[in-house]
């Protein structure tokens, strides 16, 4: 088994080098050098420049950005802990000699035209020998970078930083990061740390889910993958990982044209996705089929409780909404609990409920429900020993009051921490501040209910993973 890499002077680095930087306006090194130097650029209020020490390489200048420029690495005198590469393929080997003469802690090579060309391999090839004998890890080629909004640090040339959160997104393919980052700023989801890897010439997939293993601000792995170099490799360390935090997965090219396009894309050789099924559910990793599934369910998985056992209660102010997460619920093989006498005389003996209000599992409080129906709803179901987990729905009616009952189930999942709580919040604008409420304080909200039973599905799914190797 190839050896484990130690990642940390490429993630929490303290000095970084962009070898490339240039002056001109909208080129990867100018970005790259802009996103270390002034922060990321929209929205303004995201701006985070890099705290630690920032170098620039480019023989042919002398400053950019207000950076003294260096001819090359080995001109600085001072330690590089990161040392990113943006420069024309032919020239990277070069650079990467320097690299090690200099014994920087880490390279990330931004350059495209490798193994995901056939006329690139062999430059691959050098790189990866140029290497070899070292302790220096290198991410990519071909790839976008390193986010880690904890450190300020955009060591890549997306466009912005994404708000810290406890989700590491690891992505084989770049430009997929550039996209999921822009949608994440919009809907305030957050992330640990975003790894575009490209072409694994060197560093793989495994070795970074060996690093997130221990690394504290990420709760929960969401993993876009094409392929797997050293299958044997990636088993061993996503078994050991999955046990301490969960993993999801989305496998890219499952299709004859989509392993096609994997490999003109970052040289991947796939192999039949049914293999990558089997592999996924033997080390206890949660396969999705969709970035939004892969997020959405990264989310509950890093914010929620697994799920102890299979049994949860629907509570909803709309029958419709209660009917149709029923009929996802069952889809999926989730189970209704059913109310218990007790709870029900609870519910009657509080003086809250509509006399129309449905006395079993979905329970429907009706649509005129105010707060202190939902209080006594949800607090009531969660008390019981046959409901693990509790979807809560809202629909909008006139008498509604999201932000009021956002903040009932947050306190109540406070003092009930051991139980996971999802809830969809349907609508849009009138919903749209207490989603948010409800998401700042770790209470996942879909506004969508085959999302809402996805997710705790995972839930229920990663109770039983630990049940299982516990017992």
């Amino acid at each position: 088994m190839k050896k484990i890499y130690n990642l940390d002077r490429i993630f929490n680095p303290r000095s970084v080098a962009v070898v490339g930087a240039s002056r001109q306006e909208g080129s990867v090194g100018y970005g790259i050098l802009k996103n270390l130097v002034a922060g990321s650029t929209f929205p303004a209020k995201h701006l985070t420049p890099f705290p630690g020490k920032i170098y620039a390489v480019n023989p042919n200048a002398s400053e950019i950005l207000g950076i003294k420029c260096y001819p090359s690495l080995k001109d600085i005198s001072d330690k590089i802990d990161l040392a990113i590469i943006a420069v024309p393929a032919k020239i990277v080997p070069t650079v990467v000699k320097d690299c090690v003469d200099k014994k920087v802690g880490g390279l990330i090579i931004i350059s495209a035209g490798f193994a995901e060309v056939k006329e690139g391999r062999a430059l691959q090839e050098d790189v990866v020998r140029i290497l070899k004998g070292t302790e220096i890890p290198m991410i990519g080629p071909n790839c976008l970078g390193v986010i880690r909004p904890s450190a300020k640090l955009n060591a890549s040339f997306a466009p912005s930083m994404p708000l810290k959160g406890n989700v590491a997104f690891v992505s084989q393919s770049g430009a997929l990061v550039d996209s999921i980052i822009d949608w994440a700023i919009e809907d305030h989801y957050g992330f640990s740390i975003v790894i575009s890897y490209g072409n694994k010439a060197i560093i793989d997939s495994a070795d970074l889910l060996d690093w997130l293993k221990n690394d504290v601000s990420s709760k929960a792995i969401a993993l876009y993958i094409e392929s797997i170099s050293n299958g044997q490799k990636f088993m061993k360390i996503a078994k050991s990982v999955s046990k301490i935090k969960p993993i999801v997965a989305l496998k890219g090219g499952v299709t004859s044209e989509g392993t096609k396009a994997a490999s003109s894309h970052t040289g991947a050789l796939s192999t039949d996705s049914r293999l990558y099924e089997a592999a996924f559910k033997q080390c206890g990793i949660i396969q999705t089929d969709s970035i939004e599934d892969l997020l959405d369910i990264a989310e509950a998985l890093a914010n929620q409780p697994p799920c102890k056992e299979n049994g949860i209660a629907i509570i909803t102010n709309g029958g419709g909404a209660g009917v149709l997460c029923a009929d996802k619920c069952e889809q999926l093989g989730i189970k209704l609990s059913e109310l218990s006498e007790r709870a029900i005389k609870i519910l009657e003996a509080s003086g809250k409920m509509h006399p129309a209000y449905s006395r079993r599992n979905p329970l429907d409080i009706v649509g005129d429900a105010l707060p202190e129906r939902y209080e006594i709803a949800i607090r009531t179901l969660i008390q019981e020993p046959d409901i693990y987990g509790i979807i809560v729905i809202q629909t909008l009616q006139t008498m509604t009051n999201p932000i009021e009952d956002a903040k009932i189930v947050i306190n109540i999942h406070k003092n009930n921490p051991d139980k996971p709580i999802i809830c969809v919040y349907m609508g849009g604008k009138y919903s749209k501040e207490s989603r948010y409420l409800l998401e700042q304080n770790g209470i996942p909200d879909y506004n969508d209910l085959t999302k809402a039973a996805r997710a705790m599905h995972a839930l229920i799914k990663r109770g039983q993973l630990l049940k299982n190797r516990l017992a």
